[in-house]
């Protein structure tokens, strides 16, 4: 799961950084002149600190400036389709063990939601399904039935992209996943602290220990990442690329990919919607 925004000396270097750097994402904007806002009148700031007048800039996540409108929101209510039986049912799968099992609740996902209005509820009603049974598809593989608040071994992996000037790693803090979609590397941590408000290079866990912001996190990432391919009819598939791109996708991890799928199709069902097409990466 990456999206990177970089400082650089030319246009050549900042796209180079991108390319490398961005492998776990899949799909990024295109960036020019890094900033942390402070765009012309005419110019969006976008999620990232970046100065444009395109999409990228001015659609999800724009910061301020003549940003885009959001999409009117339909009238489904996503505390009637994220009941207490389809959460639990998930969490009860966890063994009792599992420190996900005291810490993942659905309060705090309906809480974390109240910041994400747009969530599984742009489009038709079906549409709004497909979308909640695809975020909690990929949740379920991330965190094993929400068993896992942080990746395993997490703390032994090197997730610091030092090329990443805006969003520079701090001594001894890890940028390892943690929260239900395991948010990963500094230059995520960094704008998701900047959006949600908390200090996402110097205090990192409290992705891990604050159950309200761990799903502000990743409905942050899901928001800016993810929403806009389920929510514009692309399928299942792509948004497995968005969240795991390279490490999954073009045959890379065949049975990680089933694995979300089966997820994603078993939600879909139970929410009594068609999973449609396009299901793997």
């Amino acid at each position: 799961m990456s999206v990177i925004n970089m400082l650089g000396l030319d246009m050549g270097k900042n796209l180079l950084l991108l390319l490398v750097a961005g492998f776990l994402a899949g799909a990024f904007p295109a960036l020019v002149a890094g900033q942390n806002c402070g765009c012309a009148a005419d110019l969006c700031c976008s999620q990232y600190g970046y100065c444009g007048n395109t999409s990228d800039y001015c659609g999800a996540g724009c910061q301020e400036g003549p940003c885009f409108a959001s999409p009117p929101a339909n009238g489904v209510v996503v505390g009637d389709i994220v009941t207490d039986a389809f959460f639990n049912g998930i969490l009860d799968v966890a063994a009792s063990s599992c420190v996900g099992k005291s810490f993942f609740t659905r309060a705090a996902f309906l809480e974390a939601l109240n910041s994400y209005p747009q969530f599984g509820r742009v489009g038709s009603i079906d549409d709004s399904k497909r979308e909640i049974a695809a975020f909690f598809g990929h949740v379920t593989h991330e965190t094993g039935h929400f068993c896992y608040v942080e990746e395993i071994d997490g703390p032994s992996k090197d997730y610091c992209d030092e090329a990443n000037t805006q969003y520079p790693c701090v001594a001894n803090k890890g940028y390892y996943g943690r929260g239900p979609l395991q948010l990963s590397w500094n230059y995520n941590y960094g704008p998701a602290g900047n959006s949600i408000g908390f200090d996402g290079l110097n205090n990192p866990d409290i992705v891990a220990s604050n159950p309200v912001v761990s799903f502000r996190a990743a409905l942050w990432y899901w928001m800016n990442r993810v929403h806009s391919i389920i929510t514009s009819g692309q399928g299942f598939g792509p948004t497995i690329r968005a969240i795991n791109g390279a490490l999954e996708c073009d045959g890379a991890n065949p049975n990680t990919v089933t694995a979300r799928v089966d997820y994603y199709t078993q939600y879909c069902n139970q929410f009594g919607v068609s999973p449609g097409d396009n299901l793997r990466c």
